[in-house]
């Protein structure tokens, strides 16, 4: 009877729930690994260095991570890889908070982990966890042995052996994502001097808002101030929210090739980035109500950054990747941040509208430049030479149709988008294809170009606006005969 009694009194059958652990469902190695890297950040650590290699017995690829952290003592690493084994369990000033990650991110990637520590310059000591031995019944080599002396003042190093859960095979295409991935994740870290090593490659911050990245000379930009949420917690104080938005260049980049964009992060890129204490946790489409997500929103971005003591409220899970938000989060903040993403999903829409209406418009542009030198000279401080033609949109006051400048040899027209002259003409012609319709517009457009520039010659010679209809129909004439 005793020993059916201490038999229903064990929590869990070891070996079964060691298998059990290695489907704890970490969505990538990055994933897994970002625990260990946690581990890091959270001793102090300002280095940290990666090592991926292949294993000559078995193919299959090792890893380890070793940083410069506090390292841990004797009885500390003992805890280290027992589930829940962790002396800030439940804490919320930092990453960690149950105890789970280390074990279960290095059993879902590996057969065997092994972590060694030390600390004021004396001996290593460390650690194994091999699930095979715990599946044939044996015990954990839970044990601190002393390994060897240590060659700095503190430090910790995990290694991860026979990894058959990595979906990479090849090396390079490991190294690739890792980098990628975790320079997302770290993108803060690492802009504040956190160095980071793959195969002694550094790891360069990812930022998936674009706004510090340089492409073809320009960059994103906040799209407006950061906003703030104030929530209250379960404790019953409150903490706060805070939501970037950034919006992508779209006249400056939108010519970029498909190659450049991708791996600039433009393509593919776009979404809600969630970060919690400063590390990403989860990226996607989060918290956007009922706006589905189109081809246009990734040339928009949004950041949502909170502390863990908000845990609750974002349905953080042990290994700390998605999130599930509560009614009370999505009461606060989703409404507004869906009205956001319509209004530049529509601001994206325009602005490729206008940069299809530059395209068309060149070739006004051209024709017009062409006739030029056969046209009244129209002097002015900028130099004697032909004009230079631009045609954009933008909305202007209801009164005008357009309006025209000329300046250093440059006329510019600005067609009123908000005009019914615009919505008329042009509006039918950007959605019809053929030459028919080419030809109507350029037709169209060098009709204003001719006004624009006939104006400008009447106001530079003195005369009267009664001569202005004659001029332009001159000029209008000749434009039409070099098209």
């Amino acid at each position: 009877m005793r020993r059916r009694h201490e038999q229903s009194a064990d929590l869990v059958v070891p070996a079964n729930f060691i298998r059990a652990v290695r489907e704890s469902g970490y969505l990538s190695i990055s994933t897994a690994l970002a625990e260990l890297v946690d581990n890091s950040l959270q001793a102090g650590a300002a280095n940290v260095a990666i090592d991926v290699r292949m294993s000559g017995q078995e193919g299959l690829p090792e890893i380890s991570v070793v940083d410069d952290g506090d390292g841990m003592s004797p009885s500390d690493l003992e805890a280290c890889l027992r589930f829940g084994g962790s002396s800030r369990f439940d804490a919320r000033q930092s990453f960690g908070r149950f105890g789970m990650g280390l074990p279960a991110a290095s059993l879902s990637q590996a057969r065997r982990a092994e972590v060694t520590s030390w600390q004021g310059g004396n001996p290593k000591y460390r650690v194994t966890l091999d699930v095979d031995e715990v599946a044939t019944g044996a015990e954990p080599a839970l044990v601190a042995a002393q390994v060897g002396p240590s060659s700095t003042v503190a430090g910790t190093c995990v290694r991860w052996l026979q990894c058959d859960r990595i979906e990479y095979r090849r090396l390079a295409w490991l190294e690739r994502a890792l980098r990628r991935d975790l320079g997302r994740m770290y993108r803060r870290f690492l802009g504040d001097g956190l160095r980071l090593t793959i195969n002694d490659t550094i790891v360069p911050p990812v930022d998936p808002l674009l706004l510090e990245s340089r492409v073809d000379g320009a960059s994103a930009a906040l799209a407006f101030e950061p906003l703030r949420y104030e929530l209250e917690t379960e404790s019953g104080d409150t903490s706060i929210v805070i939501v970037r938005f950034s919006v992508l260049p779209v006249h400056r980049w939108h010519q970029l090739n498909n190659v450049t964009k991708r791996r600039a992060g433009i393509v593919g890129g776009g979404g809600v980035s969630v970060l919690r204490a400063g590390r990403e946790i989860a990226n996607g489409w989060h918290l956007m109500g009922g706006k589905r997500r189109e081809n246009y929103d990734d040339w928009w971005r949004c950041e949502i950054e909170f502390d863990p003591i908000l845990d609750e409220h974002f349905g953080i899970t042990i290994n700390k990747q998605g999130i599930r938000p509560s009614a009370a989060l999505r009461e606060a903040i989703e409404p507004e941040l869906e009205s956001i993403a319509r209004l530049l999903n529509a601001r994206v829409r325009r602005a490729f509208e206008d940069v299809k209406f530059q395209a068309a418009a060149e070739k006004s542009c051209r024709i017009a430049a062409a006739a030029d030198p056969d046209l009244p000279l129209i002097p002015s401080r900028g130099g004697s030479g032909s004009l230079r033609y631009q045609i954009a949109s933008e909305a202007l006051p209801m009164t005008v149709m357009f309006k025209s400048h000329l300046a250093r040899r440059t006329l510019d027209l600005t067609i009123n988008a908000d005009h019914p002259a615009f919505v008329a003409l042009y509006q039918p012609l950007q959605g019809i294809e053929g030459d028919a319709a080419a030809n109507l517009r350029t037709s169209i457009e060098l009709l204003l170009l001719s006004f624009a520039r006939s104006a400008a010659q009447l106001e530079r010679d003195g005369h009267h606006v009664d001569d202005l209809l004659e001029t332009w129909s001159a000029t209008y004439g000749r434009m039409l005969q070099k098209s």
